[in-house]
């Protein structure tokens, strides 16, 4: 068995990145997953507040210093009057500055690439929307996770009709590296844990943010309504460690989300199950290559990552044959391949998530929020302005 050929782009699209300096995890997978299949060069970037560790890290990389920026706003100016200046810029700040510089961006006539969560309220997540609409650039939300093949097999599954009508979906999005204070050099603790910084959701907008993405993406059902339990358990953190949920789906569904940060054992232990009347599925990021489908009264079936098993649209995604793992780095790699798809060639993958699961994230932590405020109360998600 081959894998599947690489879909042939007429050029390399310009990259600039804005955050992602020396030191920070999420900047160096970006750029591992922006340049594996080709498709985008580096040539600008904004990549730290500090300007020494800006600087080393352009020399790092190799972006031309004229090209380092000390901020987002300097970088748009400066790659306006360059002649082949950046055509997409990946966001990948702390969450404060996620809503300011995509605006800005869109507004500057550029595509977007952005980490979650897309803002800190709904009120900014639906200016973006609009922001995104107005400028017609692409935007693409950073929710990497449903860039596994089996993921997007499974949402197939489901919405093929092969589990009949959901019944139940189980997700959780588990991790043991906050369990205790964090030492004053960890820099990503420090700022997933400072409000001015993070937002008023901690793990909740961290990785809850995640896990409820994936079941809405699995499933093909929206959640309408939350109900919720939201607590620290290490002592005098300002922000939720630990996130409690029930769900209900606008198809009639019911769900339950557990994410947690302070749980030892667990590594990066999302998972999730979806129940319909017909069948089970479950998968776990941990073993992404294998997506277990259990139908009723039968034996489960383990499916394999395998690009001749597969739909094109998903084995585009699928670099290496099966039995040959894949993992992390290629499910983000996926979305920066289906971004280029759309943008220098004639394919459109409909499973990119965009703007509007920004918008539909920032409703699930805002009623969660409120929810747990309430001691639990039943939930709407807002569906528009001005609604709790």
């Amino acid at each position: 068995m081959n894998a599947t050929p690489r879909h042939a782009t007429p050029r390399r699209l310009r990259l600039a990145m804005v955050g992602g300096g020396q030191g920070a995890l999420i900047g160096g997978v970006h750029r591992i997953a922006a340049r594996m299949d080709g498709r985008f060069d580096l040539v600008a970037g904004a990549f730290s507040s500090q300007a020494e560790r800006n600087r080393a890290t352009a020399r790092e990389l190799g972006v031309d210093e004229a090209r380092c920026y000390a901020n987002y706003q300097a970088l748009l100016n400066g790659e306006a009057e360059h002649e082949e200046g950046a055509e997409v810029v990946a966001i990948v700040t702390p969450n404060h500055l996620h809503f300011p510089a995509a605006l800005a961006c869109l507004e500057a006539g550029m595509h977007v690439v952005c980490e979650k969560p897309m803002t800190l309220s709904v009120d900014e997540a639906q200016r973006l929307a609009e922001a995104v609409r107005a400028s017609g650039k692409r935007f693409v939300l950073m929710h990497n996770y449903v860039g596994y093949p089996l993921v997007q097999h499974a949402r197939e599954l489901v919405a093929r009709g092969d589990l009949g009508c959901i019944r139940s979906v189980q997700v959780e999005y588990v991790q043991e590296w906050l369990s205790e204070a964090p030492g004053p050099d960890n820099r990503q603790a420090a700022w997933r844990l400072n409000p001015a910084r993070a937002g008023a959701a901690g793990c909740l907008g961290d990785i809850g943010v995640h896990a409820f993405h994936l079941a809405q993406f699995i499933s093909g059902q929206r959640v309408s309504e939350v109900s919720a339990e939201l607590f620290s358990a290490v002592t005098g953190r300002e922000l939720d460690d630990n996130v409690h949920a029930l769900l209900r789906f606008a198809d009639g569904a019911r769900g339950m989300l557990w994410a947690s940060q302070t749980a030892p054992g667990f590594e990066n232990a999302l998972s999730i199950r979806v129940v319909g009347e017909k069948a089970s599925l479950r998968w776990a990021q941990e073993s992404p290559n294998e997506l277990f489908f259990a139908p009723l009264d039968g034996p489960a079936q383990r499916l394999t990552r395998r690009d001749d098993r597969l739909g094109a649209d998903i084995a585009r995604g699928i670099r290496i044959p099966g039995g040959h793992p894949e993992g992390y780095l290629e499910a983000f790699a996926n979305l920066y391949q289906a971004m280029s798809d759309g943008l220098d060639g004639d394919i459109v993958s409909p499973w990119l998530p965009g703007v509007e699961d920004g918008v539909d994230g920032m409703r699930f932590i805002a009623a969660t929020l409120a929810s747990s405020r309430a001691a639990g109360a039943w939930t709407p998600l807002q569906t528009t302005e001005g609604e709790p």
